[in-house]
């Protein structure tokens, strides 16, 4: 790894993007969230309605090829179905991609100074010397942390890793693209451009790093989402907030958002690995 930026002249905070408002960045932070979690909730009944219609209408196609009668209550349900895993991560994509990018155009949309502020930050070889750094720290802490809590006989099943796992069986190629391009792209842009990045430019980076980071663990790992008790749910959020915290501190010392996104890919991509390897055994 390449000499880095003396700690003495670390990166600019980001510039504001619009005209300074009144209020408290904090309120402003927490309006962010708001409609964020507003957003991300309509976007699933969307996505949820969608599906449904989809599954209407191949179900009605398939009764008028037949000549049946149209099923009705239970009947109807049970033809119906769940979503598959390419629906359920289709309907993840929409309802996560779709809020990151709201909120960003809406709330906190890069001004040209800073995009060439980030395009500077990522022609600096240190930039990917810090983020090769940090993705080995997250990828070893986070499996430290499981190690440790495991001799405890605390084994935490993530509330994604059936669906992670039916999808590694059954569309690979997308997964990869959904799980090490898409999805750290759009979770970076919500949690670390948008929320972090609120609370830096007002001068409270640290304050930013903690309430973004318990918002990035608490999406990843919902309580009553899944079977994990409160020892397990405490661990994944451990795992989660630790890594949101790690690509915050990233995102403040390179200066470019690229760099947290990288390091967030190659930890996806390393689980995901991980996985496929574990499915294979």
């Amino acid at each position: 790894m390449s000499a880095s930026t003396p700690v003495s002249t670390p990166p600019p905070v980001p510039p504001a993007t619009v005209a300074a408002r009144r209020g408290s960045p904090l309120a402003g932070f927490f309006i962010d969230l708001g409609i964020a979690i507003v957003a991300m909730i309509g976007l699933s009944v969307v996505a949820g309605m969608v599906w449904g219609l989809y599954r209407g209408a191949i179900i009605g196609a398939q009764i008028a090829r037949d000549g049946g009668a149209v099923p009705a209550g239970a009947a109807l349900t049970e033809q119906m179905g769940e979503p598959g895993a390419l629906a359920q991560v289709l309907m993840a994509l929409v309802a996560t991609g779709g809020t990151a990018l709201l909120v960003y155009a809406w709330r906190r949309r890069a001004t040209s100074v800073e995009r060439q502020a980030s395009r500077r930050a990522a022609l600096r070889p240190s930039t990917w010397g810090w983020t090769l750094l940090v993705a080995t720290v997250v990828v070893l802490g986070s499996n430290g942390l499981g190690y440790l809590f495991k001799q405890f006989g605390v084994q935490p099943v993530p509330t994604n890793q059936a669906l992670m796992q039916h999808a590694v069986s059954q569309f690979p190629a997308f997964l990869v693209v959904f799980a090490v391009l898409l999805a750290p792209a759009y979770e970076e842009l919500l949690f670390r451009r948008a929320l972090f990045g609120r609370l830096w430019q007002a001068g409270r980076p640290w304050l930013g790093m903690v309430l973004s980071s318990l918002a990035f663990a608490l999406v990843h790992e919902i309580p009553g989402t899944s079977a994990n008790g409160p020892a397990e749910i405490a661990q994944l959020w451990l795992i989660y907030g630790g890594m949101g915290a790690a690509f915050c501190w990233l995102y403040q010392r390179t200066g470019t958002l690229w760099a947290p996104i990288a390091a967030h890919a190659l930890n996806n991509a390393v689980a995901l690995a991980v996985l496929v390897l574990v499915g294979v055994q």
